[in-house]
Formats: C-alpha cells, sequence, structure tokens
C-alpha cells in the first residue's frame, strides 16, 4: 500500500540515446519493481527520466543502480 509520507521522485539523466521502444522498456522494466509508483521521460527531453518511488523501499542510489541494470549510462540529478 502506498503511503503519501515515503513517496519520493527523483531525476535521472540517461546519457545512451533511446529510441520509443528502448524507453518504454526501461520505464516497464522499472515499474515492476514494488515500490517503484511510476517512471516515465519528460515530453521532448528524452535523455530525463522521472521516477517516483517508495523511499522506505529504496535510496535515490538504489533507484540509480536499477536504471543503470538496464545497460544504459545513467546519472542522478536530484529530487523534485
Amino acid at each position: 500500500m502506498q503511503n503519501g509520507n515515503n513517496k519520493v521522485e527523483v531525476i535521472i539523466h540517461v546519457d545512451d540515446t533511446l529510441d520509443d521502444a528502448r524507453r518504454s522498456g526501461l520505464t516497464g522494466a522499472l515499474e515492476q519493481h514494488n515500490g517503484i509508483y511510476a517512471a516515465e521521460f519528460c515530453p521532448l527531453r528524452y535523455h530525463l527520466m522521472l521516477i517516483n518511488y517508495d523511499r522506505e523501499q529504496f535510496s535515490s542510489q538504489d533507484i540509480l543502480r536499477l536504471v543503470s541494470n538496464e545497460r544504459v549510462t545513467a546519472q542522478l540529478i536530484g529530487p523534485i
């Protein structure tokens, strides 16, 4: 169950140029993790991802690791 007090959103910069299918696969893979509520790329800024997650289950470094584990080069920008 989602607790609004534990919900946080971070921005991840993806260095790689990804096509639509790869972006969709990446967001889908992240959203399969319990505790990640949403993952999306910013419209017209396809190098920036917004990831909404439960901070009780993940740290921002955990989120960065999950993105990197999908074979993309990424950097943590920070919370929103």
